[in-house]
């Protein structure tokens, strides 16, 4: 028989604790004792504890990140009153896209009720069991009826997803497209054309956000909804007009924004010749707008226009909102979606369309373009910032406005969090991005004709990580910026080729350096019309701080200058270069990777020791690997020999690293293969998370098929032992890996600025932590 120890028990069914948020990895069941702590006997335990407080519920099962995706199938889609059975392929569907966007676990339930009482009592019934309720297509008007008696009886959060979803993104993209021409929404006359859950939804969110209810007028399908009509529930009723109009022609004569909630092909082309000017257009019927987008452009070359369809621009796509509003709520243990919660969605959408896009949403999208516009109201759905964005809005919305059981306090932590729910593991360039901001420093680029710099500039601009020192000629970097509707005001844009002055000042500079090492004057006064000789004179004569260069050059055709220029650290016998490797697990740091081509076993000691302190520059402790094709002597050659060699020089003048070799790369990683078979080994207890390459090849090719078919980021590579900050792109590099770079490069500067010996380059950058290693 086994023993279930209760703290064991409580351990294993714990899901997190109170007033913080985890991400839950799934549970191991492959053993007896697991089963006992899953059932029975352990599952017990956490019984007893939620039966003494309900609340611990939250703690002890999923129940806090789990919704209840409900409906009874009478308004499907477009296709209307389908009934439950043929509703539940669109309710699995909601829930892919729940634990896609946002990690969150989704119980679809279809139920076989039209009566609204018996279905709140139902749904009611269900609140043990989720943390949140996302009511899905119920006709109106019972879905009003039902979620506001449901947001009364409940202290979870719900919301009718086909209401005030699509009322949150429209209202962001009528926000935006008010601003792009101008226009105040509380002066705007608003035509909506359709009466149903969704359009009474947007139309009272346009009111919270100052839209003026006599400038509204609503249709239904049985026409304008005025103070003539018999047949108008409380509903409707809201928005009688009491204009002299009873048609749509006469509606839209003089109108600003036509919302479209209806059905397809009703708005005829010569009414939206009726609007004024720059009018706004969105046609949300699905499949079919109300307008078709080619024929209603073609009217109007003034007109803005979004649709609810995912091949034009603007999509009113409800997949922008419910994910992240539901994280957010969730994460702070909300009672209820409020309007305050609404609004900071709307908000929060807003203004993110309008920072720059991320390289990988012009890559899903193939668009390099994409950019605050008439074409670019609301973010694209497979933005990855969204839930950073949104959540975070709506979670210190709930906090602000009273219905936060559990607040957040850590927001930074939190934002960790939310990427790992979705995958994306930036913890360690977090810390270096937040230190970054904390004192931009001047950064030249040497390549700055090229869109990716230009975008990444403007990342970091508007993020005041740097100010950017962009280099090329002035027109073509000024007409990609327009071409791209970038925004770079605060960049500086030096053109050498018309700094004669400065091009002779660093000749000079060059010459009195290499003089003796077969530079002519006349040999640096053509050298240094190049960019990345340019920028590197910058760097050394400290009218810049920091050199990116290499996006369209070979690695050693960018690294010479560099060495010319500005040369190795003092005490430093050669530079090296590092890749980091990010997984799910853990970050792994693998050296050399792109300078050293075949270093010798002393010269792998100064490529340790230069390693060593660049992964402490990340906040980690290395735990080292000298790698090669054997384990521990298994096999004889000369790059085992010179592999233990390294090893015993480098744990010599490094006593205090944690460093093991030789051994296979495999072996070095997995942990249980060295507790199973080299138990001895000072990493058998952890495994390494650096790793030590004999030669270039080896490691050359290890980070590129990693990068390549590897579920792993790169960043990279990292170039060690540079007397001032110098960082080399790899060809072809994303703009989101420049940007990492750049934070990089931006720490980097800093710390040599701090320090007043000016010695030290980024692998000593954490003051304090070197050691023996210096």
């Amino acid at each position: 028989m086994i023993k279930i120890n209760k703290q064991d028990a409580l351990n294993y069914h714990q899901m997190g604790q109170p007033g913080k948020i985890e991400v839950v990895p799934t549970k191991m069941l492959s053993s007896q004792i697991d089963l006992a702590l899953a059932y029975s006997p352990g599952v017990a335990e956490p019984c007893k504890e939620i039966a003494l407080n309900k609340e611990d519920a939250y703690k002890y099962t999923s129940k806090g990140n789990l919704v209840g995706v409900i409906t009874n199938g009478t308004a499907v889609l477009g296709l209307g009153n389908i009934g439950p059975e043929a509703s539940k392929p669109v309710m699995e569907g909601k829930g892919v896209l729940f634990k896609k966007f946002a990690g969150i676990d989704v119980f679809d339930i279809e139920i076989d009720c039209t009566d609204p009482d018996e279905f709140i009592r139902i749904v009611r019934s269900l609140e043990p069991t989720f943390g949140g309720i996302n009511l899905e297509d119920i006709k109106a008007p019972e879905s009003f009826k039902i979620e506001v008696a449901l947001k009364e009886q409940m202290k979870i959060p719900v919301m009718h997803d086909d209401q005030h979803g699509t009322a949150i993104i429209s209202s962001a993209a009528l926000l935006n497209a008010l601003e792009l021409v101008g226009k105040k929404i509380q002066k705007i006359k608003i035509v909506m054309n359709g009466a149903g859950a969704a359009a009474i939804a947007c139309a009272k969110l346009y009111l919270a956000l100052g839209a003026k209810i006599d400038n509204i007028v609503m249709f239904d399908k049985d026409g304008i909804i005025n103070p003539e009509r018999n047949d108008l529930d409380i509903y409707r009723a809201q928005f009688v007009t009491t204009r002299k109009i009873t048609t749509l022609a006469e509606a839209m004569t003089g109108a600003d924004v036509f919302i479209g909630l209806s059905a397809g092909n009703v708005l005829p082309p010569e009414y939206v010749k009726l609007m004024a000017k720059n009018p706004i257009i969105f046609a949300l019927a699905n499949p079919d707008p109300e307008i078709p987008y080619e024929t209603a452009m073609a009217v109007r070359s003034d007109l803005i226009m979004a649709t609810g369809r995912s091949d034009h621009p603007n999509q009113v796509n409800n997949v922008l909102g419910f994910p992240y509003i539901f994280r957010g709520a969730l994460d702070v243990r909300a009672t209820e979606i409020n309007e305050a919660m609404k609004l900071a969605a709307v908000r929060a959408l807003s203004e993110l369309a309008k920072e720059p896009v991320p390289e990988i949403i012009n890559k899903a999208y193939a668009d390099k373009a994409i950019a605050f516009g008439r074409d670019y109201l609301i973010p694209k759905p497979l933005d990855p910032r969204l839930i950073t964005t949104v959540s975070p809005a709506v979670a210190k919305a709930a906090m602000d406005s009273g219905v936060a059981k559990h607040p957040i306090h850590d927001w930074v932590k939190y934002d960790q969090e939310l990427q790992e729910r979705i995958g994306i593991n930036q913890k360690l360039m977090t810390r270096i991005i937040n230190q970054a901001k904390t004192n931009p420093k001047r950064i030249v680029f040497a390549e700055a004709d090229h869109y990716k710099i230009l975008k990444a500039a403007q990342i970091v601009l508007d993020q005041k990580i740097a100010q950017p020192i962009l280099l090329g000629n002035q027109k073509r970097i000024e007409a990609l910026i327009t071409e791209n509707a970038l925004d770079l005001e605060g960049a500086i844009i030096i053109d050498p080729s018309k700094e004669a002055k400065k091009r002779e000042k660093f000749a000079r500079v060059f010459y009195e350096k290499r003089k003796r090492k077969g530079i002519t004057l006349f040999d640096a006064r053509k050298l240094v019309k190049g960019r990345t000789y340019f920028g590197a004179l910058m760097v050394e004569t400290n009218e810049a701080d920091a050199l990116i260069s290499g996006l369209t050059k070979d690695y050693s055709q960018t690294i010479l200058p560099a060495l010319q220029i500005i040369g190795v650290e003092e005490n430093v016998n050669r530079v090296a270069g590092m890749y980091i490797i990010q997984n799910k697990k853990e970050p792994y740091f693998l050296a050399d990777t792109t300078v050293n081509i075949n270093p010798t076993a002393e010269e792998m000691v100064d490529i340790i020791g230069l390693t060593a302190r660049a992964v402490r520059f990340f906040d980690v402790e290395p735990r080292m690997a000298i790698l090669s094709y054997s384990n521990f002597g298994s096999n004889r050659g000369d790059v085992p020999n010179k592999t233990i060699l390294a090893t015993k020089l480098a744990k010599e003048r490094y006593p205090s690293l944690l460093i093991d070799g030789e051994m296979q790369a495999n072996t070095a990683v997995n942990k249980n293969l060295l507790q199973e078979h080299y138990p001895f080994s000072d990493l058998a207890e952890k495994g390494a998370n650096t790793l030590i390459f004999p030669d270039l090849t080896s490691g050359n090719i290890a980070y590129k098929l990693l990068q390549e078919i590897g579920e792993a980021e790169t960043i990279g590579p990292i170039l060690m032992g540079m007397h001032k900050p110098v960082h080399i792109l790899q060809l072809g590099s994303s703009t989101r890996d420049i940007v990492n770079m750049i934070a990089i490069a931006v720490v980097d500067a800093q710390n040599h600025e701090s320090r007043s010996n000016q010695k030290a380059s980024l692998p000593e950058a954490i003051a304090g932590k070197i050691g023996s290693l210096v």
